[in-house]
């Protein structure tokens, strides 16, 4: 097939390539940088300069192109900036979906996130609603309605990316937060899945059905469990005790739909995963 990865440079854009390379794939890559162009190319895709924001730009790439699917994997949160990032999601996606649209594109696939659900008991599956509470739900929102619109939309709900790039690498932002003393032991639920795995799930969907599939490892995890494996393996110290809490927050996610559909998580639980991690030299 012949892939427009929109996004191609960011953390999962730049493991993705390679995968589609060795499927067989012809992948266009898209980036805002012009300076990027080299390291799409280095990685085995055809570059284009193209600000997603700019409707017409995005159309006649698109239409240039003339894909046989759109991977859609644009975030704006290298600085943090969420604003940016929710922009990214509405108007950026409305233009890719917009531009596939005119195109005569019937397949693209999308990140979200996995961690948007309406708080319950049990792990939380593509069919439990998203809760309008939380910040992100505005963009997110937005992406998924959007991405519905195409005869085939795929949206892969990612859970929390780790793993070389992302924050949670030993010189990321959490990684800053935790040896700082920030985070602290809460009973709050995250749901992992490592970077490599988030884009061997991007690969395989491109035989999925339409519709949203969770993409997270097998083992949800307490800030309160998670948080100490992480610390030690960063080489942090052990965080101190948040006191008591009254109930959980948020929600496990289950990944039993993408099992189902193929996909499996090389690395099956962060436990794995963090013990992985190199703490940074001194």
């Amino acid at each position: 097939m012949k892939i427009l990865l929109a996004g191609a440079t960011g953390v999962v854009g730049r493991r993705l390539i390679p995968l589609l390379v060795q499927a067989g794939h012809e992948v266009t890559g898209t980036t805002r940088r012009s300076e990027r162009a080299g390291l799409l190319r280095d990685l085995g895709a055809a570059p284009v300069v193209v600000d997603v924001l700019d409707g017409p730009a995005v159309r006649d790439a698109v239409a240039a192109e003339r894909p046989d699917a759109v991977i859609h994997q644009l975030t704006d949160l290298s600085a943090e900036d969420f604003p940016a990032n929710s922009q990214l999601r509405i108007t950026g996606t409305r233009n890719l979906v917009d531009a596939a649209k005119d195109a005569g594109v019937e397949t693209m696939i999308a990140q979200s996130i996995a961690w948007l659900y309406v708080p319950g008991d049990a792990p939380a599956v593509e069919t439990d609603p998203l809760d309008p509470s939380l910040p992100p739900y505005g963009g997110v929102a937005a992406l998924e309605e959007a991405v519905g619109e195409m005869p085939r939309g795929v949206v892969l709900r990612y859970g929390a990316l780790y793993g070389p790039g992302t924050w949670y690498a030993p010189d990321g932002a959490i990684a800053e937060r935790v040896r700082a003393g920030t985070l602290r032991p809460a009973p709050s639920w995250t749901s992992f899945v490592h970077a490599d795995d988030a884009a061997s799930a991007a690969l395989t969907a491109l035989d999925w059905p339409a519709g949203a599939v969770n993409v997270v490892d097998d083992e949800p995890a307490t800030t309160a469990d998670w948080l100490p494996v992480y610390g030690a393996a960063i080489g942090a110290p052990q965080p101190g005790s948040a006191g008591k809490h009254a109930a959980t927050t948020g929600r496990p996610v289950s990944n039993a739909k993408a099992l189902s559909l193929g996909w499996k998580p090389r690395i099956t639980s962060w436990r794995t995963g963090f013990a992985q991690m190199d703490a940074p030299a001194d």
